[in-house]
C-alpha cells in the first residue's frame, strides 16, 4: 500500500484558452478502488494520460507504482491478427497463461485469444483488453468507460470482475457499475477537486444533503445583503438631507439655531456617511462570501422539448418480423413483434449482435428518414406511419467534424437556441469555438443530443444516446423524457436509465 500525491497541478492544451487544472492538490492511496467522477470536458481522460506521462504539466505527481491505462490502443494490423500474438505488444511482460486465468474470472472461454481481434464482439474484445490489463502485479490501473457499447450481460460480468478487484482508478457515467465497484471516489467539482470513501450512491446522498445546506446559507446570505442594501439606501438618505440643512435655516422655527450648529450638522453627516461606507464594504463581503458558497454547486437547468403530434395512435408496426443479410448464413433476428404509440418510450434490448441498431435503421428507411445502403431479405410486417417525422441519435460521431457554425448549417438548426441547449448541458462558451473533432467523445454525444432535443418530431429515436455522457447530464435527460413524454425508441445499456424511462421493453 502506498499513495499517489498530486501537488499544485497546472495544466492546459497547447493553443488553449483555458487551464483544464490548476493548482490541483489531493492523494490516494494505491489500494483504493477508486470511482472518477465529473463532468464531459472537465479532464478525467486528460487527467489519467498526464498519470501515464502522456503530457508535460506544472507541479508534481509522485507514486511509487507504475501505471496501466485502459483500452490499450489496438492497431490496424494487429486486429487482423489473433490476440495472442500481440499480447506482449500491448502489456510489457504479459504473459498468456495469466491472460487466460482473468478470461475465466470473466467467464470467456480462452479461444477467443486465437480468433482475429476484429472478428470478436464489443464484449469479447473489452474483456481480452481487461483481462491484459489485470494480469500484471503491483500495477496501478487507470479503467477508462470500459463498460460504453457493451451489452448488459457484458457489463453485468465486467461489473462483478471490477468488484473483486482493487488498486485501480474507474472513469464511469454508469452508476450501477460504480456503486458496485468501487470503494472511494475522486470528483472534479466545478472549482474545486475532492476525495471522499464510499461509492457513488454515498457520494450522492452527501452532495445532495450538501447542496441544499449550501442553497439555504446562500438564501441567507441574500436576505442579509438585502437588508444592509435598504439600511444603507435610508442611512445615505438621512446623510444628504442633513447636509442640505448646513446652509440657511428658518429664524421663526428655528430660533435657537446659531452659526455654531453648521460644525455639529457637517460632524453628524460625516458619521453618517462613515455608516454608509463600512455599511457598502460589509455587503462586499457577504457577496463574495456567497459567491465562495456557490462555486460548487452543481444546479442543473431544465431541458425543453417540443415534440409534434401525429394524427395516427400507432407510429410503427412490426409484426412477425424476420431480417437477414444477403452475405450472411443466418438471419439478424426472427420472429419481432411490437408496436410504437404515441407517448410510448420502447427500449430496445438484448445482446451485442442480436440487431438492434439493425432494426432502428430499417424503421428509419421506411419512413424516408436516412438510407443506409442495406442488402437484406425480410418477411413479415414492417411499417411506419405516413407522413411520420422522426429526430435521431446515431451512436457514431466519427462524423462531427467543423464548427458549431457549420453544423448548424448542414442541419439548418438555429444556433443561438442549439447552443443554449450545449449550455444547458454544462457545454462552456469556450467550446463553442473550437472544432468539434477536438471535443471529447461526452462532448460530441452531446451535439447531437442537442440537435436532437431542438428538432421537433413525432418519435425520437436514440441508438445508445448515453455512452460517454456525465451522470448528471444523463439525470437531466431522465427528468426531460418524464416530464414532456415524447414518443420514443431508444437502445441504452444504462440499466437504471432504461428502467427510470422506458414504458415498453421489447427483448431481442
Amino acid at each position: 500500500m502506498s499513495q499517489i500525491s498530486v501537488m499544485n497541478l497546472t495544466f492546459a492544451y497547447e493553443g488553449s484558452f483555458d487551464d483544464i487544472f490548476e493548482n490541483v492538490s489531493f492523494s490516494i492511496d494505491t489500494d483504493w478502488k477508486l470511482g472518477f467522477i465529473g463532468r464531459n470536458g472537465k479532464g478525467k481522460t486528460t487527467f489519467l494520460r498526464l498519470l501515464t506521462g502522456g503530457y508535460s504539466y506544472e507541479g508534481s505527481i509522485s507514486a511509487s507504482t507504475a501505471f496501466d491505462y485502459f483500452p490499450y490502443a489496438v492497431t490496424e494490423v494487429q486486429k487482423k491478427l489473433p490476440a495472442s500474438a500481440f499480447l506482449e505488444e500491448l502489456k510489457s511482460g504479459c504473459a498468456e497463461w495469466r491472460v487466460i486465468c482473468e478470461l475465466t474470472q470473466l467467464n470467456e472461454d480462452a479461444e477467443i485469444l486465437y480468433r482475429p481481434f476484429e472478428t470478436l464482439s464489443f464484449g469479447e474484445q473489452t474483456k481480452i483488453l481487461l483481462a491484459v490489463l489485470f494480469s500484471g502485479e503491483n500495477d496501478f490501473l487507470l479503467i477508462d468507460e470500459p463498460t460504453n457499447h457493451l451489452d448488459q450481460d457484458a457489463r453485468e460480468t465486467v461489473k462483478n470482475y471490477l468488484s473483486s478487484k482493487k488498486g485501480f482508478i474507474l472513469v464511469s457515467h454508469d452508476r450501477d457499475l460504480l456503486d458496485a465497484c468501487i470503494d472511494h471516489v475522486l470528483v472534479l467539482n466545478r472549482q474545486t477537486i475532492e476525495v471522499q470513501s464510499g461509492n457513488f450512491s454515498v457520494w450522492w446522498e452527501n452532495k445532495q444533503r450538501k447542496d441544499r445546506f449550501v442553497i439555504a446559507e446562500n438564501e441567507k446570505h441574500l436576505k442579509e445583503i438585502g437588508r444592509l442594501k435598504n439600511a444603507a439606501r435610508r442611512t445615505a438618505e438621512w446623510a444628504d438631507k442633513n447636509e442640505r440643512t448646513k446652509i440657511g435655516f428658518n429664524p421663526v422655527k428655528e430660533h435657537d439655531r446659531c452659526i455654531a450648529t453648521r460644525a455639529y450638522i457637517g460632524a453628524k453627516t460625516k458619521k453618517m456617511q462613515s455608516r454608509v461606507t463600512q455599511m457598502s464594504k460589509r455587503i462586499d463581503r457577504e457577496i463574495e462570501e456567497k459567491e465562495g458558497l456557490l462555486q460548487d454547486l452543481e444546479k442543473s437547468v431544465d431541458l425543453r422539448l417540443t415534440p409534434l403530434s401525429h394524427p395516427k395512435d400507432r407510429l410503427v408496426h412490426i409484426r412477425d418480423y424476420r431480417l437477414q443479410y444477403a452475405d450472411t448464413p443466418h438471419p439478424v433476428f426472427i420472429d419481432v413483434t411490437f408496436e410504437i404509440h404515441r407517448g410510448d418510450r420502447v427500449a430496445l434490448h438484448g445482446e451485442n449482435g442480436c440487431g438492434k441498431s439493425t432494426l432502428i435503421k430499417v424503421i428509419l428507411e421506411r419512413a424516408g428518414f436516412q438510407h443506409f445502403g442495406m442488402t437484406f431479405t425480410e418477411e413479415g410486417v414492417c411499417k411506419t406511419a405516413s407522413g411520420l417525422v422522426i429526430s435521431y441519435v446515431s451512436q457514431d460521431t466519427s462524423g462531427l467534424t467543423g464548427n458549431i457554425a457549420g453544423f448548424c448549417n448542414k442541419r439548418n438548426l438555429n444556433q443561438s437556441l442549439f447552443c443554449t441547449i450545449l449550455r444547458q448541458l454544462d457545454f462552456e462558451r469556450v467550446q463553442f469555438v473550437k472544432n468539434m473533432e477536438d471535443y471529447s467523445e461526452g462532448q460530441k454525444k452531446k451535439v447531437l443530443l442537442a440537435a436532437s432535443l431542438l428538432t421537433p418530431a413525432h418519435l425520437y429515436i436514440w441508438d445508445e444516446p448515453l455512452n460517454y455522457i456525465d451522470v448528471f447530464s444523463r439525470m437531466q435527460i431522465e427528468k426531460l423524457l418524464l416530464e414532456y413524454e415524447p414518443t420514443l425508441l431508444f437502445v441504452e445499456h444504462d440499466m437504471r436509465f432504461r428502467e427510470t424511462v422506458a414504458t415498453k421493453v421489447v427483448e431481442l
